[in-house]
């Protein structure tokens, strides 16, 4: 019985067993609440990279590019132009949809 009561101890105190775990230095460093922060590349312009000048709005197929399936310009956020030639984009956008080359939105299913 004596080695039994030997054996129960009580358990080590929680500042013992925090010091066995890793120390915070050695924990990766975490953005807001936890999270991974994302550490992307820099969007080129495409049309800088080109060198072009200007963008013609008979080049449907390239200007129909910077829009969605639901005919939403995209922004430069996501596509990565230059202020320049976002403008461009969007003059050349809106005249394709005045012209009803490039549809102003998709007929609802």
């Amino acid at each position: 019985m004596a080695e039994e009561m030997n054996n129960t101890q009580a358990p080590a105190p929680a500042a013992e067993n925090t010091a066995a775990a890793a120390p915070r230095a050695e924990r990766p460093a975490r953005g807001f609440m936890g999270k991974k922060r994302f550490e992307g590349r820099r969007k080129v312009c495409k049309l800088c990279a080109e060198k072009m000048d200007s963008i013609d709005y008979k080049n449907f197929q390239f200007v129909k590019s910077f829009t969605m399936e639901s005919g939403k310009i995209l922004s430069r956020r996501i596509t990565g132009t230059c202020a320049k030639h976002q403008r461009q984009i969007t003059k050349a956008i809106k005249r394709d949809r005045n012209l009803a080359i490039l549809p102003y939105s998709l007929p609802k299913k």
